[in-house]
Formats: structure tokens, C-alpha cells, sequence
């Protein structure tokens, strides 16, 4: 059976069982009380239970758990030439951070970019963090792109998909440590189905609809 731990998680796990024994050795129970909770933390950030994504057709889901922190139209990005309705995704450290894709279709291109550390929840994160960005073109052949950014305290971007992959809705792309955003950029034509403020889900929480 699968492990619903992502792999990433592993060494960080080991570290802290390596700590609790050796405290444990010492007979120092602060010691081996402290790494017990983080160990604990460590376990619950890089959790990554099985989901089953709804395949409604058109739906486009939440690449991320997490809250809305934002719902904006645009006229353009550096993402897409047209216009565009973006959605930004807190995730705070309690959050399961293992991203997900948002609607079927093909990898068209994956670019990083290094940047500065800003709090993530703060929107210039968006344009001057560092970030990975996936464009996607979707069966129908609409553009989507989903960017990976990088938090105050989120310094690791792992991204699990190349250019050139199929993927499927729901699907796992990669992950962000520890706490960061997701934004995603979706054709102006979309019906948002959410509101800011709103708390979601990767894989399961349906944002759009597209037409």
C-alpha cells in the first residue's frame, strides 16, 4: 500500500526519529519531547492522501488547498496574451501543500524564475517571488497557466511534470515548502464558481467552469 506521505517528506521525517532517539538515549525528555512535535509537524505538512478528483466535463479544480485570497480579472500577463481571470491560493504551513492539476490537457511549457521571499499572502509574491510557472493547453485547446510561488518561508519548488506530458485532471504536479501560493491564470470566458475567502481543496473543490 502507498504511503500517504509525499517523498519529499522522508529525510525530514528520518532527522527528526534520529532526534527523538537520541534524546531518548540522553533521558532528556525536553529534548525528545521537542522533536516528537516536530516530527509530528513534518508528517502532517507532507501528508498526501489518495483523492478521488470529480471528472465533470469542463470543471477546472483547485490546484491547491488553501484559501482564495484573490479573484481578478486581467488584461494580460506574463503568462498568456489575452485576457485572463486570475485566482491566487494561500497555503498556510497547515495546509496539505502537494499541488494538483486543475483540468485535463497537455504541458506545453514549464519555466522558473528565481526571486525574492515576500510573506505569500501579499500580492506583489506574485510578481517578484520565486516561481515556477506551467502552461497548459486543455483538450479543447483553451490556454491555462498555474504558477508555483514561492513564500517567506517557502524556499524548495518541486515541480513533478515536463513539458510535453499528458495529464488528468486531478492529478499530482508537484508541491511547495513550507507555506506559499498558487496562482492560477484561466481564459476571461470562465464561470467562477467561488468567492474570496473561500477555503479549498486540490483535486476536489470545483473553482470554474469553462464554456
Amino acid at each position: 500500500m502507498r504511503i500517504p506521505i509525499a517523498s519529499q517528506g522522508y529525510p525530514f521525517i528520518a532527522f527528526g526519529l534520529m532526534g527523538i532517539v537520541f534524546f531518548l538515549w540522553l533521558d532528556l525528555p525536553v529534548g525528545w519531547g521537542i522533536f516528537a512535535l516536530l516530527t509530528l509537524f513534518v508528517i502532517s505538512f507532507f501528508r498526501d492522501p489518495e483523492r478521488k478528483s470529480p471528472q465533470k466535463e469542463k470543471t477546472i479544480l483547485a490546484p491547491a488547498d488553501g484559501r482564495v485570497l484573490l479573484i481578478e480579472e486581467k488584461e494580460m500577463t506574463p503568462f498568456s496574451t489575452g485576457g485572463t481571470v486570475k485566482v491566487s491560493i494561500f497555503m498556510s504551513v497547515f495546509n496539505c501543500h502537494v499541488n494538483r492539476i486543475p483540468v485535463s490537457g497537455r504541458i506545453e511549457k514549464v519555466f522558473y524564475r528565481a526571486g525574492k521571499f515576500y510573506t505569500a499572502n501579499q500580492e506583489r509574491a506574485s510578481a517578484q517571488n520565486e516561481q515556477n510557472a506551467l502552461l497548459l493547453r486543455t483538450n479543447e485547446g483553451q490556454e491555462i497557466s498555474i504558477v508555483q510561488v514561492a513564500g517567506l518561508l517557502a524556499r524548495r519548488i518541486v515541480c513533478w511534470v515536463r513539458s510535453g506530458d499528458t495529464v488528468k485532471r486531478g492529478g499530482r504536479f508537484g508541491m511547495i515548502r513550507f507555506g506559499s501560493r498558487v496562482d492560477l491564470f484561466l481564459p476571461s470566458s470562465v464561470r467562477i464558481l467561488i468567492h474570496r475567502g473561500d477555503k479549498v481543496k486540490a483535486g476536489l473543490t470545483m473553482i470554474g467552469e469553462l464554456p
